[in-house]
């Protein structure tokens, strides 16, 4: 009865603050706040969102159920809280004389600018929003907006006006009402081009033309077919040709709704002293290509010292010349003796910029002064190199579900043009050192987390093979190779590992907004140095494991004093009695079955792993920058591991080990096939509104010499990048009811779904939804919860879903996100749903930028 009366108390407070406040507070006499616009044309009311971006007023932004917290904030603000300040002692002269006895007068009057007189205020007015007071000049500005606005359209003979209507007290709305008539649609289109080249030019892709005869007339598809002109002229030549120099004249006289379209293109008009002239464009072609590779703008002495023709390129320098001459033509497609063209120079500065070796390029034109037709065009690309080495250094403090604290520090060199072919070497390292008291410590220590390590890694701006690639993968694909190294020793998770890694990647750009990568190979080799530690870190294997030996262990030096199994000693025993028939336990027993299954995850946790895969990326993607709001982002994985090794050892009739394996270096590798699809939409719903959705499936089989797939190539649920309402890995496989300290499987579906609006100023909402899973399939984990059968698995998809904060620093975002289990697969089949919805379960994640 006490909870009810709380909540109850709890609405009735908040239905006080809510009724308290007057929306029309700052609303003046004599004028009206606008609560809402609308477009009713042709007596429809519309929702297009590119007409209402037309108007100058708009109402006040609101938050949840139309409620207008913006607005609210900014009527609970001190408008003028200086004046507020000097009143309270003007009121009561003997208060200032009182105060600055106690404090200073100097002190006092800074009171007054303190953040609870006068702070708050200004945040409040900050962050809040003034009320959206009714204008007559904006509101005839939007009329007039809108006539433009539908007569670019083809509605030539439109009528727009406006009607206001008051709600009750100091509110109203405003109708904006237009009446189109019948559109305009194009006739005839000609063309008028006074220079016979570019009137070929125009004739060879007329068919591409955005201006079709019959459809409705669009301002827009003029203004895109000036420029679709003027980049078909600059990419063939003609390099003084600019957009205004396409005119358009449009004839409706006489003309029922139609109108002829006719392209003008004059003559090209320039300067020469006080003079204007006019002569017909000319195609430029490049007479020669100046490469000058040590460039600086503040260089007093521009003397060049040395200088190489290489390919018909001129390469120059101040000092003695550090770089390979393909190292440098290699990125530029500006050719000598080819037309001038725009694309060119784009796609040279990319590549150029992408080498990471110069500041960015700067490619200037200039007519060349030997040619008597004056069609030629020296092309000058300056080139400012950055620093040979660079050195940086980064020191962090952090706290995390692992670690209670950490410091960690990170050095790194970089070197580039390390042998003179534009190649960048990055040698970076890193040390940690942190104190958890959640990891098996029994020396009880309080550093008690450690990992350090390095790695090399040399970027070579080529496919680097012994034979020539160009014909499948051109330079305009701006390919690159990346070779890498690295060494990795830790002991934060309690079975101290060491990590050697080494990989040869080559990465090209099929088109502008493709990217593929290929593995030639990934070679990962991990060493387990405290395999005996795995009960004390594992501890939900290991209870499970003492609880059944309370009924079966028929050794007491097994157990300790308190009659628990030994770490590791009883462990190992206890287990290797029941596997081999020593104890009451048979193998149709569900706790034979259980000591069998925490084994073999032991021994697959525990041993070492050798992994040589082949792999295959590709990633497309329709975002154009940062700013862009409506996109979608495919990215797909195939991966092969293990097939050469078992290639080769059959060729060379390795023998296989006491398990029936191969090795290498004494050591089973692992073998698997894995697959990855990854995809995600956004959708701009207007007014800082999207609607973002993302799907991932992966699955890795195993095969030949491998019945599991190793840790660090399986997958596992959780976290705030995937199912918010469940922590990493405390989700699945299946229903088993994430049983184990670190689960995971080796197939996984994740569905999400997000819709981020505005709250105020840079902090942004969220309202998300996740659905997946783990699951272990076509492996040797006999487990029907964990395992993945057919369509009847789907009903294991755990259903997460939240709220979250987002604050906007413009180059990252921090997030808060809430996540509460909506549907979880592990429950009895009658609490499945909502059972654990609430705060007590919930789980609360914080991440850096979206997560997806």
């Amino acid at each position: 009865m006490k909870k009810i009366s709380t909540k109850i108390s709890l609405i009735i407070l908040i239905g006080i603050i809510i009724s308290a406040c007057n929306t029309e507070k700052r609303v003046p006499d004599g004028k009206m706040r606008l609560t809402k616009n609308r477009i009713i044309v042709n007596d429809k009311r519309t929702s297009e969102e590119n007409a209402y971006n037309q108007l100058y007023q708009k109402p006040n932004s609101t938050f949840i159920l139309g409620y207008p917290l913006r607005l609210h904030l900014y009527n609970l603000a001190n408008l003028n809280p200086d004046s507020t300040y000097a009143a309270k002692f003007k009121n009561n002269p003997g208060l200032y004389e009182r105060q600055s006895k106690f404090l200073s007068a100097k002190q006092v009057d800074r009171l007054g600018k303190s953040f609870l007189y006068h702070g708050i205020h200004d945040f409040l007015k900050k962050v809040g929003e003034p009320p959206a007071i009714i204008d007559s000049t904006k509101t005839a500005k939007s009329v007039t907006r809108l006539k433009y606005y539908y007569f670019n359209k083809g509605f030539f003979d439109v009528e727009t006006s406006f009607k206001t209507d008051t709600i009750n007290g100091k509110k109203a709305k405003i109708d904006y009402i237009i009446a189109t008539k019948k559109p305009y649609f194009l006739d005839s289109i000609t063309s008028s081009i006074s220079t016979p080249a570019l009137d070929s030019l125009y004739k060879v892709q007329k068919a591409n033309s955005l201006l079709k005869s019959g459809e409705q007339y669009q301002t827009v598809n003029f203004d895109e077919e000036k420029n679709r002109v003027a980049v078909q002229f600059r990419n063939n030549g003609a390099y003084y040709f600019q957009p205004t120099y396409v005119n358009f004249n449009i004839d409706t006289i006489n003309k029922v709704n139609k109108a002829d379209v006719n392209m003008i293109i004059g003559d090209y008009t320039y300067q020469d002293r006080d003079s204007t002239r006019t002569e017909q464009f000319k195609l430029y072609k490049i007479s020669d290509v100046n490469i000058y590779t040590d460039y600086s703008s503040t260089r007093i002495d521009n003397t060049i010292n040395d200088s190489i023709t290489f390919k018909n390129f001129n390469l120059y320098s101040h000092d003695k010349l550090k770089y390979k001459p393909h190292a440098i033509t290699d990125a530029i497609f500006i050719n000598k003796g080819m037309p001038f063209a725009d694309f060119r120079t784009v796609l040279t500065t990319r590549y150029l910029n992408n080498l990471k070796i110069f500041n960015y390029p700067s490619i200037q034109y200039e007519v060349d002064k030997r040619d008597s037709t004056a069609s030629s065009l020296i092309a000058k690309v300056y080139l400012t190199p950055r620093k040979k080495y660079s050195f940086g250094a980064f020191f962090d403090v952090t706290h995390s579900n692992i670690q209670d604290i950490g410091i960690s520090f990170s050095p790194s060199l970089t070197i580039r043009n390390v042998f003179n072919g534009a190649e960048t070497l990055s040698l970076s390292g890193r040390a940690n050192i942190g104190s958890s008291k959640d990891l098996a410590n029994p020396n009880n220590q309080f550093f008690n987390v450690s990992e350090y390590g390095a790695d090399l890694k040399l970027t070579i701006p080529r496919i680097f093979l012994p034979f020539s690639t160009e014909r499948i993968i051109p330079k305009s694909m701006i390919p690159s190779t990346l070779m890498a190294v690295g060494f990795a020793r830790q002991t934060n998770i309690g079975l101290d590992k060491e990590n050697f890694t080494g990989s040869v990647t080559y990465n090209w750009n099929p088109k502008r907004n493709n990217t593929a990568r290929f593995d030639l190979f990934n070679v990962q080799f991990v060493r387990n140095l405290n395999p005996d530690n795995y009960f004390n870190v594992y501890g939900s294997s290991y209870d499970a494991l003492n609880e059944i030996a309370q009924t079966y262990n028929n050794d007491a030096a097994n157990l300790d004093t308190n009659g628990d199994l030994l770490i590791n000693n009883g462990t190992a025993a206890f287990t290797n009695s029941v596997i081999n028939n020593g104890t009451a336990l048979v193998s149709t027993d569900d706790d034979f079955q259980s000591v069998k299954s925490i084994e073999e995850r032991r021994v697959r946790l525990t041993e070492n792993d050798f992994i040589l895969a082949t792999s295959f990326t590709f990633t497309k993607t329709t975002k154009k920058d940062l700013q862009d709001k409506t996109f979608y982002l495919f990215k797909t994985k195939i991966e092969s591991a293990g097939s050469l090794l078992s290639l080769l050892s059959s060729t060379t009739n390795r023998a296989v080990n006491t398990d029936g394996n191969r090795e290498i270096f004494n050591l089973e590798y692992s073998e698997y096939i894995k697959t990855e699809f990854d995809y995600i939409k956004h959708w701009d719903l207007s007014n800082e509104n999207i609607l973002a959705v993302r799907s991932f499936f992966g699955i890795a089989i195993p095969f030949g010499n491998s019945d599991n797939i190793p840790f660090s190539r399986s997958y596992f649920s959780g976290g705030s990048n995937d199912n918010r309402a469940w922590q990493p890995y405390s989700l699945g496989p299946g229903r088993s009811g994430a049983v184990n300290d670190f689960n995971e499987a080796n197939m996984k579906i994740a569905l999400s779904a997000e819709y981020r609006f505005k709250i105020a100023g840079n902090i942004k909402g969220a309202l998300f939804s996740d659905v997946g899973n783990i699951w272990n399939v076509l492996d040797n984990v006999t487990d029907e919860k964990s395992t993945f059968n057919g369509f009847k698995s789907f009903k294991d998809l755990a259903v997460g879903s939240g709220f979250g904060l987002r604050y906007d620093l413009t180059f990252l975002v921090v997030r808060f996100d809430l996540g509460f289990k909506t549907y979880d697969p592990a429950n009895e089949t009658d609490k499945k749903w909502f059972r654990d919805y609430n705060f007590a379960n919930s789980v609360l994640n914080f991440g850096i930028n979206y997560p997806f």
